[in-house]
């Protein structure tokens, strides 16, 4: 390594590094075509009749493009959007300030909407549907309410957990725009595309090898692609192939099925510490260092959906892959059951 390494390395220009990869337009969107589909149709049918969008939910986990499709939707209806998100409306007084702020045809983003306090959500309702404000100033005897006219607008909510949503809010939005975990296809054009505005090259055995271990998750795609291009520019000429992106990946633990470090420790421990399961949430939390909700809404979703990990009512449960994926034999009970035949 050359004693002026580091100063080369932090002069050189940095211009490609902080673009922006979300795509500004329907036509750039790859995935969840039937969301997108609904999406545009209800944006041509607005625009026909001259009338402001009608108000849209987005559900599905996180990384999937909810606030990427709000600021398409945005652009599309040609208006301002206007992003904040349930934890950070804590008092009527910071709706109140946010929706006099908004023009007609703007467009107010609420992300985590499941999260917003049920009194603010009773503030919501009337500017939802009358496009009005009811604000109650004082308490006791001097109390008195006072009407707000807001303009039109069209409020899009996203959440990561659409049951947590109260019934009255969801009805209030009428179709659920619920996005899916990607294919492996889907996500090797997003790289692909991505490559190119970060001026990486990559082929496409490249793109397939990171997709596959992208967990269905374009955000996830994006940083293992920037990762990918580190690697790839210190070793290997800052060309990705497909074998120098299994290396790079390989160096930080994700595995040929998307698994990392902590994944694999999960399974470890329902198998070995506690005979396969059933495990409580809390009790893996701790035998495995990390917090309980991290591992609930990061981890255990894939390893459900691969079919990796169950969910029952006593607990979390390793299933016959899991002892495949870590190298443990079957237990007994399960080598038996696996053989009945089922009819």
């Amino acid at each position: 390594m050359p004693e002026n390494f580091y100063q080369q390395t932090t002069t050189a220009p940095t211009t490609h590094f902080d673009v922006s990869l979300r795509p500004p337009a329907f036509s750039e969107f790859i995935g969840q075509e039937k969301v997108k589909e609904r999406l545009m149709l209800m944006v041509e049918a607005a625009r026909m009749r001259g009338d402001v969008l009608a108000h849209v939910l987005l559900s599905g986990p996180p990384g999937l493009g909810k606030t990427t499709l709000a600021n398409i939707v945005s652009q599309a209806v040609g208006s301002t959007l206007h992003t904040t998100s349930g934890p950070q409306i804590e008092k009527a007084g910071d709706l109140a300030g946010i929706l006099t702020n908004l023009q007609k045809g703007d467009i107010l983003f609420i992300d985590e909407i499941h999260r917003l306090h049920p009194a603010i959500e009773e503030y919501l309702y009337p500017a939802m549907e009358d496009f009005r404000l009811d604000i109650i100033i004082d308490s006791g005897p001097s109390a008195r309410s006072i009407q707000l006219n807001l303009p039109r607008f069209t409020l899009v909510g996203a959440t990561t957990r659409s049951g947590m949503l109260t019934a009255p809010l969801r009805s209030r939005f009428g179709i659920l725009n619920r996005l899916d975990y990607y294919t492996k296809e889907e996500l090797a054009k997003i790289i692909e595309r991505s490559a190119g505005l970060l001026d990486v090259v990559i082929d496409s055995a490249g793109a397939l090898e990171i997709a596959s271990r992208s967990r269905g998750t374009p955000r996830v795609a994006n940083s293992l692609l920037r990762w990918v291009r580190d690697y790839a520019q210190v070793r290997a000429n800052a060309q990705i192939t497909g074998p120098i992106a299994d290396d790079a990946l390989a160096m930080i633990e994700i595995d040929n099925d998307g698994l990392d470090e902590m994944d694999k420790r999960i399974l470890e421990a329902i198998i070995y510490k506690f005979n396969g399961g059933p495990v409580g949430l809390n009790s893996l939390a701790v035998a495995v260092g990390e917090d309980a909700s991290t591992l609930e809404e990061v981890h255990e979703p894939f390893l459900v959906m691969q079919g990796f990990l169950q969910r029952t009512p006593r607990g979390r449960t390793a299933m016959p892959s899991a002892y495949q994926k870590i190298g443990a034999p079957l237990p007994k009970a399960t080598q038996h059951d696996s053989q009945i035949p089922l009819f």
